[in-house]
């Protein structure tokens, strides 16, 4: 396996890591939210749950973004 190819597997791990971790902040959010008896926790549930979703959604696409193959 060259160096290249290296590279791009871990870049690519990286990104699926990501989506991956933010996945399961989303779901740690989601049973806090729903387990908890009051509004406080209720509140940080949501919080979490809405920025794992964020996550999700910023990060595996600025990761791709700064690693992108440069035009010629």
């Amino acid at each position: 396996m060259s160096r290249d190819d290296t590279q791009a597997r871990n870049r690519w791990l990286a990104i699926v890591g990501s989506r991956i971790a933010g996945s399961l902040g989303a779901v740690f959010g989601l049973v806090l939210a729903v387990r908890a008896h009051d509004w406080p926790s209720k509140l940080l549930g949501v919080a979490i749950t809405l920025s794992a979703l964020a996550v999700i959604a910023i990060v595996p696409a600025s990761l791709a973004q700064r690693w992108r193959t440069p035009r010629l």
